[in-house]
Formats: structure tokens, C-alpha cells, sequence
């Protein structure tokens, strides 16, 4: 099982290390100042602002589809659904959502690098019975959160969270050698 299991993680994280922004987008420099005029007519500086993504052009124009309706790509039953949520400790239900939205989170995360460019830092999928795509990025850049509806359709209409931190965190990728069997 420990194979199977190895398996599964390498399929649904091995487009994570794929995704790249194939061409350059223009992000308003984050350390540019903007200066005001005091009412005596010298010039003020204000602090850098933060740079703020456009979720407007991250959205996929779907509409959210009904989980409990949803036909998965994966049977509730099958042995890499049951292997994830006894890997992860949560129900089949749970693990057929997480596995389907995880494989498919790839289209998100490019959109949104298309915007972040130089600010993006790490990235990292939660598990547990809500999955969300946490963004990492350089300090000036707003904290936020979307809702992003998958558009393929491998994931059509299921949703992931993502949220934005601008904490500056690399992720803990572990080496194949440090992967648990």
C-alpha cells in the first residue's frame, strides 16, 4: 500500500512542479511611492502600497456544481480513494472531493501566477474536509482569499479556496529519498 500510496501523492503533485508562467505579466512595482500634495504645496510620501491581485481575471466564468450530485472521476470505492483517506485519516467522500480537486488545482495556481510574477514564493494544498490552495508570496502583496471554480473537465465546477499569504514562506518539499513508505 505504501507504494500505491507514493503513487497517488506523485500523480496528484507532480504538475505543482510543472506550473510556470510562460509569459512575463506586468505587475505594478509594489515599492513604487505615491506622492501627495499637503495643502501648504509640498510633496508627502506615503508608504509603499501593496500590491493587490485581480481576482476578476483569475475567475473561470463556471458556476459551482453540487458536491453531493457531482459524478467524480474516481469511484468512492476504488482503491486510491480508500488508500488517500486512510493516508490522510478523513472520510471516503472527503478523499474522493480532495484527490479530484488536487489533481485538477493546477489550473488555478497558473492563473494566479500569471499575476503574482516575481511575489510568488511557495505554494501548498491543505487537507482535511476543506481543501485550500495556500499561496505564499513576498510581503507586499495584499493578503486575500478566492473561491476559484474549476473550469476542465476533469474537475468541472468544484471549488477551491485559495488564499493568499504574504508571509515569504517556502514550502517543506521533501526529497524522494525523505518520503515515508
Amino acid at each position: 500500500m505504501g507504494m500505491r500510496l507514493a503513487s497517488i501523492l506523485l500523480v496528484a503533485t507532480a504538475g505543482w512542479a510543472l506550473v510556470g508562467c510562460d509569459q512575463p505579466t506586468e505587475v505594478a512595482d509594489p515599492a513604487t511611492e505615491q506622492a501627495a500634495v499637503s495643502s501648504d504645496g509640498t510633496a508627502q510620501t506615503s508608504a509603499p502600497a501593496a500590491y493587490t491581485i485581480d481576482w476578476s481575471s483569475v475567475a473561470s466564468g463556471e458556476k459551482p456544481a453540487d458536491r453531493s450530485t457531482y459524478e467524480y472521476p474516481f469511484a468512492i470505492d476504488s482503491q486510491n480513494v480508500l488508500d488517500y483517506a486512510e493516508y490522510f485519516d478523513m472520510d471516503a467522500a472527503t478523499a474522493q472531493h480532495n484527490l479530484t480537486v488536487s489533481m485538477a488545482s493546477n489550473e488555478a495556481l497558473s492563473k494566479a501566477l500569471d499575476q503574482l510574477s516575481e511575489t510568488y514564493v511557495s505554494h501548498e494544498l491543505t487537507d482535511g474536509n476543506e481543501m485550500t490552495l495556500v499561496i505564499h508570496t513576498t510581503p507586499d502583496v495584499a493578503a486575500s482569499t478566492y473561491d476559484y471554480v474549476l473550469s476542465d473537465d476533469f474537475a468541472k465546477g468544484l471549488v477551491l479556496p485559495i488564499v493568499i499569504q504574504p508571509d515569504g514562506k517556502k514550502g517543506e518539499v521533501k526529497t524522494h529519498g525523505e518520503m515515508a513508505e
